[in-house]
Protein backbone atom coordinates (compact mmCIF):
# COMPACT_ATOMS: atom_id res chain seq x y z
CA UNK A 1 0.00 0.00 0.00
CA UNK A 2 1.48 3.49 -0.46
CA UNK A 3 2.43 5.30 1.86
CA UNK A 4 0.26 8.82 2.22
CA UNK A 5 1.86 12.09 0.52
CA UNK A 6 1.76 15.71 2.08
CA UNK A 7 0.27 17.35 -0.70
CA UNK A 8 2.22 20.71 0.58
CA UNK A 9 5.29 19.36 0.78
CA UNK A 10 5.56 16.34 -0.83
CA UNK A 11 6.92 13.76 1.52
CA UNK A 12 5.23 11.01 2.81
CA UNK A 13 2.79 12.17 5.78
CA UNK A 14 5.53 10.87 8.77
CA UNK A 15 7.64 12.81 7.72
CA UNK A 16 5.93 16.13 6.75
CA UNK A 17 8.10 19.55 7.02
CA UNK A 18 5.05 21.85 6.94
CA UNK A 19 5.14 23.03 10.28
CA UNK A 20 8.60 24.10 10.01
CA UNK A 21 7.96 26.51 7.02
CA UNK A 22 8.43 29.95 8.36
CA UNK A 23 6.76 33.42 6.65
CA UNK A 24 9.86 35.87 5.57
CA UNK A 25 9.49 38.51 3.13
CA UNK A 26 13.06 38.11 1.57
CA UNK A 27 14.24 41.38 -0.38
CA UNK A 28 16.42 40.13 -2.86
CA UNK A 29 14.87 36.77 -5.15
CA UNK A 30 16.24 33.42 -4.82
CA UNK A 31 16.24 31.22 -8.00
CA UNK A 32 17.39 27.70 -7.18
CA UNK A 33 18.92 25.44 -10.44
CA UNK A 34 17.99 21.95 -8.47
CA UNK A 35 19.61 19.16 -9.94
CA UNK A 36 17.79 16.24 -10.79
CA UNK A 37 18.81 13.55 -8.19
CA UNK A 38 17.83 16.27 -5.53
CA UNK A 39 14.21 16.47 -6.23
CA UNK A 40 13.55 13.61 -4.37
CA UNK A 41 15.92 13.63 -1.73
CA UNK A 42 14.62 13.14 1.25
CA UNK A 43 17.83 14.95 2.82
CA UNK A 44 17.61 18.09 0.96
CA UNK A 45 16.98 21.62 2.10
CA UNK A 46 15.25 23.12 -0.79
CA UNK A 47 11.55 22.38 0.27
CA UNK A 48 11.83 24.40 3.33
CA UNK A 49 13.72 27.13 2.07
CA UNK A 50 10.99 27.60 -0.69
CA UNK A 51 8.46 26.88 1.94
CA UNK A 52 9.38 29.80 3.57
CA UNK A 53 10.60 32.18 1.47
CA UNK A 54 8.05 35.00 -0.34
CA UNK A 55 10.31 34.90 -3.58
CA UNK A 56 12.07 31.44 -4.48
CA UNK A 57 11.55 29.74 -7.56
CA UNK A 58 13.26 26.98 -8.30
CA UNK A 59 13.96 25.00 -11.83
CA UNK A 60 14.74 21.37 -11.93
CA UNK A 61 17.46 19.86 -14.55
CA UNK A 62 21.08 19.77 -15.74
CA UNK A 63 20.86 21.51 -18.64
CA UNK A 64 18.60 24.41 -19.34
CA UNK A 65 18.60 24.77 -22.82
CA UNK A 66 14.98 25.48 -23.48
CA UNK A 67 13.86 25.98 -20.51
CA UNK A 68 11.39 29.01 -21.31
CA UNK A 69 11.95 29.66 -17.51
CA UNK A 70 15.64 30.08 -17.52
CA UNK A 71 15.99 31.55 -20.74
CA UNK A 72 13.64 34.65 -19.15
CA UNK A 73 17.00 35.47 -16.57
CA UNK A 74 19.02 36.12 -19.86
CA UNK A 75 16.80 37.94 -22.35
CA UNK A 76 18.74 40.86 -21.72
CA UNK A 77 21.50 42.03 -20.00
CA UNK A 78 20.70 41.62 -15.95
CA UNK A 79 23.34 43.18 -13.66
CA UNK A 80 21.18 42.91 -11.09
CA UNK A 81 21.53 39.17 -11.37
CA UNK A 82 24.76 37.13 -9.57
CA UNK A 83 25.76 33.60 -9.33
CA UNK A 84 26.42 32.37 -5.92
CA UNK A 85 29.60 30.03 -6.91
CA UNK A 86 33.40 29.70 -5.47
CA UNK A 87 34.53 29.97 -9.16
CA UNK A 88 37.50 31.38 -9.81
CA UNK A 89 36.20 35.09 -10.77
CA UNK A 90 33.63 34.93 -7.71
CA UNK A 91 33.93 38.04 -4.84
CA UNK A 92 33.64 37.54 -1.78
CA UNK A 93 30.68 38.82 0.05
CA UNK A 94 32.01 40.88 2.40
CA UNK A 95 34.08 42.66 -0.03
CA UNK A 96 31.12 43.65 -1.55
CA UNK A 97 31.06 47.77 -1.90
CA UNK A 98 27.92 49.24 1.03
CA UNK A 99 26.76 51.08 -1.79
CA UNK A 100 25.91 48.13 -3.65
CA UNK A 101 24.06 47.14 -0.38
CA UNK A 102 22.50 50.90 0.05
CA UNK A 103 21.15 50.98 -3.49
CA UNK A 104 20.01 47.12 -3.75
CA UNK A 105 21.96 46.76 -6.96
CA UNK A 106 21.41 42.97 -6.29
CA UNK A 107 18.21 42.03 -7.17
CA UNK A 108 18.29 38.11 -7.93
CA UNK A 109 20.78 34.74 -6.68
CA UNK A 110 20.71 31.75 -8.46
CA UNK A 111 21.94 28.99 -6.45
CA UNK A 112 23.16 25.47 -7.89
CA UNK A 113 20.90 22.65 -5.80
CA UNK A 114 23.28 19.31 -5.72
CA UNK A 115 26.43 17.48 -4.97
CA UNK A 116 29.82 19.83 -5.49
CA UNK A 117 30.35 17.23 -8.42
CA UNK A 118 26.98 18.12 -9.94
CA UNK A 119 26.98 21.45 -9.38
CA UNK A 120 30.08 21.64 -11.44
CA UNK A 121 28.64 19.91 -14.30
CA UNK A 122 25.34 22.48 -14.25
CA UNK A 123 27.77 24.90 -14.64
CA UNK A 124 29.10 23.49 -17.00
CA UNK A 125 26.24 22.86 -19.08
CA UNK A 126 24.99 26.09 -18.75
CA UNK A 127 27.23 29.04 -20.16
CA UNK A 128 25.18 31.74 -19.84
CA UNK A 129 25.90 31.37 -16.13
CA UNK A 130 29.70 32.19 -16.62
CA UNK A 131 28.52 35.77 -17.81
CA UNK A 132 26.64 36.48 -14.48
CA UNK A 133 29.15 38.00 -11.70
CA UNK A 134 30.00 35.63 -9.04
CA UNK A 135 29.59 35.96 -5.41
CA UNK A 136 31.05 33.37 -2.80
CA UNK A 137 30.56 33.10 1.07
CA UNK A 138 33.45 32.98 3.59
CA UNK A 139 34.64 29.22 4.07
CA UNK A 140 34.49 29.77 8.37
CA UNK A 141 30.60 29.25 8.07
CA UNK A 142 29.76 26.63 10.49
CA UNK A 143 27.32 24.05 9.04
CA UNK A 144 24.31 22.66 10.87
CA UNK A 145 23.36 19.73 8.21
CA UNK A 146 24.24 17.18 10.39
CA UNK A 147 22.11 14.07 8.39
CA UNK A 148 24.54 14.78 5.30
CA UNK A 149 27.78 16.24 5.50
CA UNK A 150 30.40 17.17 3.72
CA UNK A 151 34.20 16.86 3.85
CA UNK A 152 34.62 20.34 1.55
CA UNK A 153 35.78 22.88 3.07
CA UNK A 154 33.14 25.83 3.84
CA UNK A 155 29.97 23.25 2.47
CA UNK A 156 26.97 24.39 3.55
CA UNK A 157 23.51 23.48 2.77
CA UNK A 158 21.74 25.01 -0.28
CA UNK A 159 19.46 26.52 2.58
CA UNK A 160 22.02 27.81 4.64
CA UNK A 161 23.76 29.20 2.05
CA UNK A 162 20.67 31.52 1.25
CA UNK A 163 20.02 32.62 4.18
CA UNK A 164 23.78 33.26 4.89
CA UNK A 165 23.77 34.83 1.49
CA UNK A 166 20.59 36.93 2.23
CA UNK A 167 21.55 37.92 5.48
CA UNK A 168 24.99 39.42 4.67
CA UNK A 169 23.43 41.68 0.98
CA UNK A 170 20.26 42.35 3.10
CA UNK A 171 22.45 43.66 6.13
CA UNK A 172 20.34 41.47 8.53
CA UNK A 173 22.09 39.05 10.73
CA UNK A 174 18.47 38.38 12.06
CA UNK A 175 16.01 38.16 10.09
CA UNK A 176 16.76 34.59 8.46
CA UNK A 177 17.62 33.15 12.14
CA UNK A 178 13.99 31.71 12.67
CA UNK A 179 14.56 29.73 8.95
CA UNK A 180 18.18 28.32 10.53
CA UNK A 181 15.97 27.47 13.44
CA UNK A 182 13.75 25.49 11.76
CA UNK A 183 16.88 24.25 10.05
CA UNK A 184 18.15 22.77 12.97
CA UNK A 185 14.71 20.65 13.63
CA UNK A 186 14.33 19.39 10.40
CA UNK A 187 17.88 17.65 11.19
CA UNK A 188 16.85 16.43 14.28
CA UNK A 189 13.95 14.93 12.29
CA UNK A 190 16.05 13.44 9.76
CA UNK A 191 18.35 11.70 12.55
CA UNK A 192 15.27 10.69 14.55
CA UNK A 193 14.06 8.29 11.48
CA UNK A 194 17.47 6.73 11.21
CA UNK A 195 18.31 3.34 12.34
CA UNK A 196 19.67 3.44 15.73
CA UNK A 197 22.81 1.69 16.04
CA UNK A 198 23.15 0.63 19.50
Amino acid sequence: MPRAICQSCQRPKTSCICRLFVSIINHIEIVILQHPSEVKQSKGSVTLLKGSLQKCHVLQGESFKGNADYQKLFLQKNHNTVLLYPSDKSELISQLSNKNHQQGAIKRIILLDGTWKKAYRMYMSNPELHSLPHIRLPDNISSLYDARSTKKKGGLSTLEAACHTLSQLEDNDIKYQELLNSFKAFNQQLLAFRPSTL
